[in-house]
């Protein structure tokens, strides 16, 4: 595990910072500042950068190999993310699911999407060795 005095950095494209700003927002995340090119978020405790850039746009995403989320230790705030994202209408590319069900690594995930294509897993491992 980290270091409190740590924070996690991540520069994603986005194609309008208006749409960006706003599904973030909805998902909860803060934004922390604005310029003419970009908007960075205070993601769920990390900085997300999402630089105004729509020719670098993923056509057709896929889960795999690309996507960045969080992985909850907590259930509860999983089910509550899930819960608002839901009650938010936020746009899901993947539904609440269970991976490796019977398992040790068993956990349970969804992916949004936001409006730049970048996909975003959320998860919650039953077993929190199975973390890193």
């Amino acid at each position: 595990m980290r270091e409190t005095n740590k924070v996690f950095h991540l520069a994603v494209p986005c194609k309008d910072l208006e749409e960006t700003e706003q599904f973030y927002t909805q998902l909860g995340c803060k934004r922390a500042r604005r310029y003419h090119d970009r908007v960075t978020f205070d993601f769920f405790g990390d900085q997300l950068v999402c630089h105004l850039n729509p020719e670098k746009i993923d056509l057709k995403p896929s889960m795999y190999p690309r996507h960045y989320g969080i992985t909850f230790t907590n259930k509860q705030e999983f089910e509550a993310l899930l819960t608002l994202a839901e009650s938010r209408n936020l746009p899901f590319f993947q539904k609440r699911m269970v991976r490796f069900e019977g398992k040790q690594e068993e956990h349970i995930t969804f992916f949004l999407i936001d409006p730049s294509n970048n996909l975003l897993e959320f998860k919650y491992y039953h077993d929190q060795t199975m973390v890193y």
